[in-house]
């Protein structure tokens, strides 16, 4: 097939090996990475965010890491932002962009668009919940059906937090909601793009996460959290894993073990919830590692789904 110039996401849970994968993957194809994580865009924060190593930025360009302060917010839009810069700056540069993380949200963000409406009326909305509250959720429902019947198909009844944002959106643009998300543009509008997602077996994933807690702590991660513990942390920095579980044993409230056995069980939990999430996408790729023995492999793998031929099969 003749080689387009794609956009390619390597995404998956937690510890699964996306980052050693994507970096064989664009060595191979002439790529660089941007990285769709939440915590990775935060300088000081190395051994939480599991970055890859300076020596592996260096045999790749990576970017949207160590761009923020731990005291600055970061949001899915912030990412869409940026990254969209990226693109543009990557494929004129005659190279791939490859987009590498473990956050959803974000990937959700660059490649389906985000709702533009950012309009919020705090008073509206307690105002429309004391309203619910008083006449019940069918009185706000029936008010939905009536200026937004697309929404209020589907939303449910009860969802009040979804009832009560499409009616703000209403009252504040005078506009419906479902009108507004048809101007939503997505990756696909400019791009071609593909979704890869990496897959272990469950104990497999979960040894590797037990692993890399256990590296965090050898590598010396207590310093790092006592450093960041000394910032005024953004909401988002603050909800890295091992901030909260470290925080308790420097406050006496649990002991090391307790600790890092926390650690790796909301570690386990979150990277659960990745895969929840990147299984509702059925455009994903999934690429299941159990039998590969290198980052190489999966890279050739990926190689292999999307026809390219690698920078050295070029030169040939």
């Amino acid at each position: 097939m003749n080689q387009k110039v794609f956009v390619i996401f390597l995404v998956g849970p937690t510890a699964c090996g996306k980052t050693k994968a994507a970096i064989e993957l664009a060595k191979k194809i002439n790529g660089e990475i941007i990285s769709a994580d939440s915590m990775q865009v935060y300088r000081k924060m190395d051994i939480l965010s599991a970055k890859p190593t300076m020596k592996e930025r260096q045999e790749v360009a990576h970017h949207l890491i160590d761009i923020l302060e731990p005291t600055e917010e970061y949001s899915a839009a912030l990412f869409r932002e940026k990254a969209l810069q990226y693109i543009e700056e990557i494929i004129s540069r005659k190279k791939i962009p490859l987009i590498v993380g473990g956050t959803g949200l974000y990937v959700k963000a660059l490649t389906k668009g985000l709702f533009s409406n950012n309009g919020k009326d705090e008073q509206l909305r307690k105002d429309l919940a004391k309203e619910a509250k008083h006449r019940g959720n069918d009185y706000l429902y029936e008010r939905l059906k009536q200026v937004d019947p697309k929404a209020a198909e589907k939303i449910h009844s009860n969802d009040m937090r979804r009832v009560i944002r499409a009616l703000e959106v209403y009252e504040i643009s005078k506009r419906t909601i479902s009108e507004l998300k048809t101007e939503i543009e997505g990756l696909d509008k400019k791009y071609d793009f593909k979704i890869f997602a990496i897959e272990r077996d469950r104990k497999e994933l979960y040894r590797r996460i037990e692993e890399r807690v256990d590296r965090m702590f050898e590598a010396g991660c207590l310093d790092e959290v006592k450093r960041l513990l000394g910032m005024k942390l953004s909401h988002t920095a603050r909800q890295a894993l091992g901030i909260k579980q470290i925080s308790e044993y420097l406050d006496r409230r649990c002991s090391l073990d307790v600790a890092k056995q926390l650690i790796k069980r909301d570690s386990r939990r979150f990277a659960k919830r990745q895969l929840t999430w990147f299984r509702q996408d059925k455009g994903i790729i999934w690429i299941s590692a159990g039998e590969m023995n290198s980052s190489g492999e999966i890279a050739a793998k990926v190689i292999d789904l999307l026809g390219f031929k690698t920078e050295k099969e070029k030169r040939i």
